[in-house]
C-alpha cells in the first residue's frame, strides 16, 4: 500500500499556537485592566455622589439663609405700616424704626409674618395624623383600664378625678390674684412710659430729662418688685394654694413681667429716636395695641402684628372649639399618667429607707411617664393653648415652635423647643448683652442667658411644688450648658438625634423620680430641724428629704 506523506507544517502550527496564546494573554490582560478601570469608575462615582450630596446640602443651607434675608427685607414695609382693626394706619413706632424707607436688618428685631403652626401643616399628612390617633387610643386604654380596675376592686364603675380637683383647687383666689396682676400690668407700665415720654420730650435730651427718666424708672422698678414680685409669692404662700393653682399664679407672674419689660424695652428707644415734625405732638404707643399685646401669644411687643382674616364664616370659633377640648384631653392624659404610673410607685416609697437600688429603679421607671408628660405639656401649651389665643385674636404668626424633634444638637433643641421664650431671651438677653459689651464675650452672653433661664425655671418649680429642690437648675445650668457647647450644630448625624432623645428620656425620668420622691418625703418625713443635725448646715436647705426618710 502506498502511503501519502504529509507536508511538514510543524513550524507553522507552533507559530499559530503561539499567536493564539499571545492573543489569549492579551485579552486576559485587557479584561483585568477593564475590571480595574470599572472598579475605579465605580469608586469615582461613589465619591462624586458623596460630593454631590455634600454640595447640595451646603447650597440648601446657603439658599435658606438668603431666602430668610430676602423675606425679612421684603416684609419689613408690611411690618412698619399695616392696617389695624379700626381701619387706621399704624406706623412702626414700637419697632424702634424711624419712618421712611429703610431696609430691615436681622439685628433690628423680630419680624412677624403670616405662617401657621408646624403641627397644623403636619397633621394634613395622614401618616402624621395616625400618630396623633395612636396617642388618643392610649388615652382610651387608660380610661378603660382605670374603669376595669375600679370595677374589680370596688364592684362598680368609678371614674374619680380627685387628684385633678385637688391640684386646681382654690381657683377663686387664683382669679382675683390674677386680676390684680393684670390690672397693674395694664395700667402702670403704660402710663409710666407715657409719663417718661412726656417729660423727655418737654425737657429734651438734657440733664433734667435724664434725672426725671431715672426717677420714673426707679419708681417703676420699686412698684414692679412689690406688685409683680412679692404679691404673687404672698398669695401662693399665705393661702396655701395647691400645685396647679400655684403654677398658674407663678407662670402668669413671669409672663406679666416679661410682657411689661418688652413693652418698655421697645417703646423707650423708639421715643428717643423719633423726632416729630414742627407742630406735631409726640407719638406714643396706643393703649389698644398694648392691651392686644397682653393677650396675644408673643412676648415681643409691636405696635401692630399681621392679622389673619377667617376664610370661612366663624372659622376662628371652630378652631377655638377644637383647641379647647384638646387642652382638656391633655390634662386628663396627665392625670391618668400620674395616677396609674407615678402615684402607686412613689406613694409607698416615701416612707422607706433610702437605697441606691430603689433610686435607680425608680428613675428608669419614670422615663416613660416623664417623656409622656413632656410631649403632652408641649402639645397642650405650645400648640393648643397658644393657637387658641391666636385664633381668638386672629394673630397671624403661629410659629410658636419649630421641628425640635429633628434636632441633632442641644443648641438646636433649645432654639426650636419654645420659640416664644427663646425670642425674648435672645433679643433682650443675649443680644443686649452683646450690645453693651461691644459684641465681645459671646460665651459670657450665652452663659448668662442659660443661668437666667435656669433660675426662672427653678423659681417656677419651687413655687409650684412648695419646696426648694434644685433638680431642674442642675440639669439646665450644668448638663444643659455642657451639652449645648459639646453637641453643636456641626453634628448632623442621626446618632446625635438618638442621643438627644435618649438624654430627654433620662432627664425627664430623673426629674419625675426625684420630684415625686421629694413630694412624698415632705409628707411622710417633714423637716423639723429637731432630729439629728445634718452633716453640713447647708444640707438642711438643699439636701433631699427622701435621703434621710426612715419613718
Amino acid at each position: 500500500m502506498a502511503t501519502t506523506e504529509l507536508p511538514d507544517d510543524g513550524p507553522r502550527l507552533r507559530n499559530h499556537i503561539k499567536a493564539v496564546l499571545q492573543s489569549n494573554e492579551i485579552s486576559s490582560h485587557a479584561g483585568s485592566r477593564a475590571d480595574t478601570q470599572g472598579e475605579e469608575l465605580r469608586r469615582l462615582q461613589n465619591h462624586v455622589q458623596k460630593v454631590k450630596v455634600k454640595v447640595l446640602a451646603e447650597i440648601q443651607d446657603q439658599l435658606s439663609v438668603l431666602l430668610d434675608k430676602a423675606l425679612t427685607e421684603s416684609l419689613q414695609p408690611l411690618a412698619q405700616i399695616t392696617t389695624t382693626a379700626d381701619g387706621k394706619i399704624a406706623d412702626s413706632l414700637a419697632s424702634g424704626a424711624p419712618t421712611g424707607n429703610r431696609s430691615h436688618r436681622m439685628e433690628d428685631g423680630k419680624v412677624f409674618i403670616l405662617r401657621p403652626s408646624l403641627l397644623d401643616e403636619l397633621f394634613e399628612i395622614s401618616h402624621i395624623r395616625t400618630i396623633y390617633h395612636m396617642f388618643v387610643a392610649v388615652l382610651l386604654v387608660f380610661c378603660i383600664s382605670t374603669l376595669a380596675v375600679d370595677y374589680i376592686d370596688q364592684g362598680r364603675l368609678v371614674l374619680e378625678f380627685d387628684l385633678l380637683f385637688y391640684a386646681f383647687g382654690k381657683l377663686a383666689t387664683v382669679t382675683w390674684a390674677w386680676g390684680i396682676m393684670f390690672a397693674y400690668t395694664l395700667v402702670v407700665p403704660y402710663h409710666a412710659v407715657a409719663l417718661w415720654g412726656a417729660v423727655y420730650r418737654a425737657a429734651g435730651a438734657k440733664l433734667g430729662a435724664s434725672v426725671a427718666g431715672a426717677a420714673v424708672g426707679v419708681a417703676l422698678v420699686a412698684v414692679q418688685a412689690c406688685v409683680l414680685g412679692l404679691f404673687p409669692v404672698h398669695v401662693v404662700v399665705h393661702y396655701q394654694l395647691p400645685p396647679a393653682s400655684r403654677f398658674i399664679v407663678t407662670l402668669e407672674q413671669i409672663r406679666f413681667l416679661m410682657k411689661s419689660y418688652s413693652f418698655i424695652r421697645e417703646s423707650v428707644p423708639a421715643i428717643t429716636r423719633s423726632t416729630p415734625k414742627e407742630g406735631e405732638t409726640q407719638r406714643f404707643p396706643t393703649f389698644s395695641s398694648y392691651l392686644y399685646f397682653l393677650f396675644c401669644p408673643t412676648l415681643i411687643y409691636r405696635e401692630s402684628y399681621p392679622r389673619e382674616e377667617p376664610t370661612i364664616i366663624m372659622l376662628c370659633d371652630v378652631m377655638s372649639v377644637l383647641c379647647f377640648p384638646q387642652i382638656l384631653g391633655c390634662l386628663l392624659y396627665c392625670y391618668f399618667i400620674l395616677v396609674r404610673l407615678c402615684v402607686p410607685v412613689f406613694r409607698n416609697e416615701g416612707n422607706k429607707a433610702f437605697s441606691t437600688r430603689t433610686l435607680v429603679l425608680a428613675m428608669f421607671h419614670s422615663t416613660l411617664p416623664g417623656i409622656m408628660l413632656l410631649l403632652l405639656g408641649f402639645f397642650a401649651f405650645l400648640h393648643c393653648w397658644l393657637n387658641l389665643f391666636g385664633e381668638l385674636l386672629r394673630f397671624g404668626d403661629r410659629m410658636f415652635y419649630k421641628d425640635w424633634w429633628n434636632s441633632t444638637s442641644f443648641a438646636s433643641y433649645y432654639r426650636t423647643w419654645n420659640v416664644v421664650v427663646h425670642d425674648w431671651l435672645y433679643y433682650y438677653g443675649y443680644r443686649d448683652f452683646l450690645r453693651l459689651s461691644n459684641r465681645r464675650f459671646r460665651t459670657a452672653a450665652m452663659l448668662s442667658v442659660f443661668i437666667v433661664s435656669a433660675v426662672v425655671h427653678e423659681y417656677a418649680i419651687t413655687m409650684g411644688f412648695g419646696f426648694f429642690y434644685p433638680v431642674m437648675f442642675c440639669l439646665f445650668a450644668v448638663f444643659g450648658v455642657f451639652l449645648n457647647f459639646t453637641l453643636n450644630d456641626k453634628r448632623q448625624s442621626p446618632l446625635c438625634n438618638i442621643f438627644m432623645w435618649t438624654s430627654l428620656f433620662v432627664g425627664q425620668g430623673v426629674q419625675v423620680c426625684l420630684y415625686c420622691q421629694e413630694w412624698y418625703a415632705q409628707i411622710h418625713c417633714p423637716r423639723t430641724g429637731v432630729s439629728d443635725p445634718p452633716p453640713c448646715p447647708m444640707f438642711f436647705f438643699f439636701g433631699p428629704s427622701w435621703s434621710g426618710c426612715v419613718c
